[in-house]
């Protein structure tokens, strides 16, 4: 299997592809598939790969600048118990840009990584949710 059939890839355009790096593998879960920072680099969790594209890359000069920022876009990473997840992140000393928010399917939050591109953290519905965090908003 080759890369292009053995993952699925997301490009985000960053400010910083080392902090970007940094990020999601130290937090979400994913491993440096190459790297060659300054410009570029792709991490990976399970069929996922995530295109980290600085400015030099070809990636983000190809981009329009009105385009090249953080959009709402987003990736969409689900967790058996989303609230253990925020709790951890938490006290990683990371913030969030929405409180949770549920809904027919599940329950989201959203994150950001240092370029501020959204990161979705999903549980779906019919799982146990602990009861120090209360749902504050419906959809």
């Amino acid at each position: 299997m080759t890369t292009h059939d053995e993952y699925v890839s997301v490009r985000y355009l960053v400010d910083d592809v080392q902090a970007a790096i940094d990020f999601y593998t130290a937090h979400l879960g994913f491993t440096l598939h190459s790297s060659a920072v300054p410009a570029f680099a792709d991490v990976v969790r399970g069929r996922l790969r995530l295109l980290l594209s600085g400015a030099a890359s070809s990636g983000a000069r190809v981009t329009p600048k009105e385009l090249a920022v953080a959009g709402g876009n987003r990736i969409h990473l689900t967790y058996e118990d989303l609230d253990a997840e925020i709790a951890r992140l938490r006290s990683a000393g990371l913030s969030f840009r929405s409180e949770v928010v549920s809904g027919p399917g599940g329950r989201q939050i959203l994150l950001a990584d240092p370029a501020g591109n959204l990161i979705e953290l999903f549980q779906l519905a019919g799982r146990p949710t602990s009861p120090a965090s209360p749902d504050r908003s419906r959809r």
